[in-house]
């Protein structure tokens, strides 16, 4: 049935099976393809796994190819506030009537394609082929494109990518990808094709050894941070870092990116050793005024945003131990804040523990809340795990509402030299975003 409003598509999408829970599978989301001519085909891809960091490296590979000229077309996940923050032609979301448009150009199909298979459709299978539609239709001259989850039977992977980007790999979605860091790497290193080339973050050993055995096993490119290419230099500056990377056709200095923490730089370094393997393969330096014009424009909502001022209130969308770290270790070395209140609501599924004993040198005092999805962990039992943590001195409750989390975080932080950390999931800090008006 065509549907006539943005509101009835997003409704339409939510009545299917959701994205956190997957059937291991490509069939339904090949056959779909197929029947719509397989668009996925018709622009060269830049595909990235990861358990974190891939959103920002894609934005950063977006960033990059638009100051080259080309028309990009970006698909990532999950979104902040808006699901059509999910597409997007030269780093501007997608359109609601354009949303619109593409999900009636394939809604003729989703029946037939639920009818063939035992199980239907899922939401993350429909919005991934709205996203190769789109872009097939603008059309766009390359796309970047993160997977949802795992890699080799996520929706995504129905692309022939020349160039796929490994993020660094950790242990999160236990439920899907078991607890083993060869077993998660494995998963994820089935975006690596036949004859391209991997643009690999530095990784713990074993994930490395099972990352180029797959490399190994279809005659790809590795192309290894660390050994290849490489962050070379990195100083923090107002409002960001510059950076010195020594990339696969030579040496880019004077680099300013305008965001915060090392796990940044050395994501940026990913993002253009993964631009210099499409557009150069690697061998010659690329123009580095066009480079540096790039990482300038860069930006990644929700990740250690600062949104408001006096004081100052920074969004962090770390979920997992991993994520944590990156964030415990960016706000020692980004900033000078004499204390730091934190507002943390974290997803059910998540390692809570480790995720907050990792913070808790870092943050003086924690509210606890829960965002409004379903998979919030019920703040009752945040609660007790904080105070076994922090001790009760240090931990306050919100009474489930985020909203007065963050008020009361405000008065926590209002003597000069605080600042208020919200932090835990996208959906706490894309709630948290939609409160605050999302600008500076």
């Amino acid at each position: 049935m065509m549907l006539e409003s943005f509101a009835e598509v997003e409704s339409a999408l939510n009545a299917r099976w959701p994205e956190n829970i997957i059937e291991p599978s490509l069939e339904r989301i090949a056959d779909l393809m197929d029947h719509l001519g397989s668009p996925q085909e018709s622009y060269p891809v830049i595909h990235l796994a990861g358990t974190n960091g891939k959103t920002s490296t894609a934005r950063m590979i977006d960033s990059l190819l638009m100051a080259f000229g080309m028309r990009t077309g970006r698909y990532t996940s999950p979104h902040l506030e808006s699901i059509h923050e999910r597409i997007t032609f030269a780093g501007e979301n997608i359109s609601e009537d354009r949303f619109v448009d593409t999900y009636n150009d394939l809604v003729l199909y989703l029946d037939l394609i639920d009818s063939r298979h035992k199980d239907p459709l899922s939401y993350f299978e429909v919005l991934t082929a709205m996203a190769y539609v789109a872009f097939a239709d603008a059309p766009v001259d390359a796309a970047i494109v993160e997977c949802g989850l795992g890699g080799e039977w996520d929706a995504t992977n129905v692309v022939n990518a020349p160039v796929s980007v490994i993020t660094p790999i950790g242990i999160d979605h236990v439920a899907y990808l078991g607890n083993s860091l060869t077993g998660i790497a494995a998963t994820k290193a089935k975006i690596i094709k036949p004859g391209s080339a991997v643009v690999l973050a530095a990784q713990p050993l074993e994930v490395a050894a099972e990352l180029m055995r797959r490399a190994a096993e279809v005659e790809a490119l590795p192309l290894r941070a660390g050994v290849e290419f490489g962050l070379m230099e990195r100083n923090i500056a107002v409002g960001g870092q510059f950076l010195a990377i020594e990339g696969l056709g030579g040496r880019y200095t004077d680099i300013f990116l305008p965001l915060h923490g090392a796990h940044q730089a050395e994501n940026a370094a990913l993002a253009l050793a993964a631009v210099e393997a499409m557009m150069g393969n690697g061998r010659e330096l690329l123009d580095v005024e066009a480079v540096r014009d790039g990482f300038a424009m860069a930006s990644s909502p929700g990740r250690l945003e600062i949104v408001r001022r006096s004081p100052s209130v920074l969004l962090d969308v770390a979920h997992n131990p991993h994520g944590a770290t990156a964030l415990a270790l960016a706000l020692e070395s980004a900033f000078t804040f004499d204390r730091v209140v934190g507002v943390v609501g974290i997803f059910a599924d998540k390692d809570v523990r480790t995720f907050l004993e990792i913070l808790e040198p870092v943050l003086n005092e924690i509210i606890v809340t829960q965002s409004n999805s379903a998979r919030a962990l019920p703040e009752a039992e945040l609660f007790e795990i904080a105070v076994d943590i922090f001790g009760s001195d240090r931990v306050h409750r919100s009474g489930g509402n985020l909203a007065d989390a963050i008020t009361h975080g405000l008065e926590l932080a209002e003597e000069p030299g605080s600042a208020l950390l919200i932090t835990g999931s996208v959906a706490t800090v894309g709630q948290a975003r939609t409160l605050l008006g999302r600008r500076p």
